[in-house]
């Protein structure tokens, strides 16, 4: 047994002994702060990341910086149908020569529509979107524009695309094309883009669009009869990327390669852009890293 003085600074050194490990242990059960995640490097020239339900910023490369858009344009396309009164979306719209010819003539993207056939609103904007169709986006253009001629009801629509950006405040967008094949003036920016594309998801039909991987849609032929268009998506992410919602690609002489893009993981929708990218393949992994980025932060 330990008496008197000294026993007492005995108890009192192994006391501190018991204190000290205990703070020890303690800290050693203590987890390690996390390490912040690293910001993506890219290849594309511009791209933005945003939370699409709060809005908040995630990432900037070169986001308020005009750059040619290629067929994301047609994201907007697609809203400003959308956004009309009274839409009927099983309206049908023939289709006209100066459809087909515009598209052989400027060597764009199509959804082979023939001329004569019936196609409907909804199925105008699946040739849109999925196959990136500008025969789709002309059609589209010529329905919903207003005017006695051709010319004057795309231009009429074009000025429909310019309000719409106005409206979502947007100061660095300028359509002068329907499709993305500009005159040199039609360009927007990642952040611009991002923006528009998250107005347009607020419409179911534009989301169950844009989400599709493929479709088979039955029309009505000059005759009377039918045929089957069959068109894929080109958006690479769709199936190949986990919760990915859509919405664009994009390409082009000037634009290169772009893709507007969405994902949904437990309950979190990211969605941005990146525009000017270097391939095909790099464009693809530039924004899967923006989505993984997204998720991360």
């Amino acid at each position: 047994m330990i008496t008197g003085i000294k026993g007492a600074r005995v108890r009192r050194a192994i006391a501190a002994v018991v204190t000290t490990g205990a703070v020890l242990t303690t800290g050693a059960l203590t987890a390690a702060p996390a390490q912040a995640v690293t910001k993506p490097t890219i290849t594309a020239k511009g791209g933005f990341v945003m939370n699409n339900g709060t809005g908040k910023s995630l990432y900037t490369k070169a986001a308020d910086t005009r750059l040619s858009t290629g067929s994301t344009t047609k994201i907007m396309t697609a809203k400003v149908v959308l956004s009309q009164s009274n839409l009927n979306l099983d309206a049908k719209v023939t289709i006209q020569k100066a459809y087909s010819d515009y598209v052989v003539a400027n060597n764009a993207s199509q959804a082979h529509l023939i001329v004569g056939d019936k196609v409907t609103v909804r199925q105008l904007l699946y040739g849109l979107m999925l196959p990136s169709g500008c025969d789709a986006a002309y059609a589209l253009a010529d329905k919903f524009g207003t005017g006695s001629t051709r010319d004057a009801r795309v231009k009429s629509f074009l000025g429909k695309m310019n309000s719409a950006a106005k409206s979502l405040g947007l100061k660095n967008t300028h359509f002068d094309s329907f499709d993305g094949i500009g005159k040199g003036n039609n360009y927007s920016t990642p952040s611009d883009l991002t923006k528009i594309a998250s107005s347009a998801m607020k419409n179911a039909t534009f989301r169950t669009v844009v989400k599709t991987t493929s479709t088979k849609q039955k029309v009505t032929t000059k005759s009377g009869g039918y045929r089957y268009y069959n068109w894929a998506n080109t958006n690479p992410l769709l199936g190949t990327y986990s919760g990915a919602i859509g919405v664009k690609t994009g390409s082009g002489p000037t634009a290169k390669y772009c893709l507007v893009f969405a994902a949904t993981r437990n309950g979190k929708t990211i969605i941005g852009t990146v525009l000017a990218s270097s391939s095909v393949a790099n464009r693809t992994a530039d924004a899967k890293k923006l989505l993984n980025y997204g998720f991360a932060v």
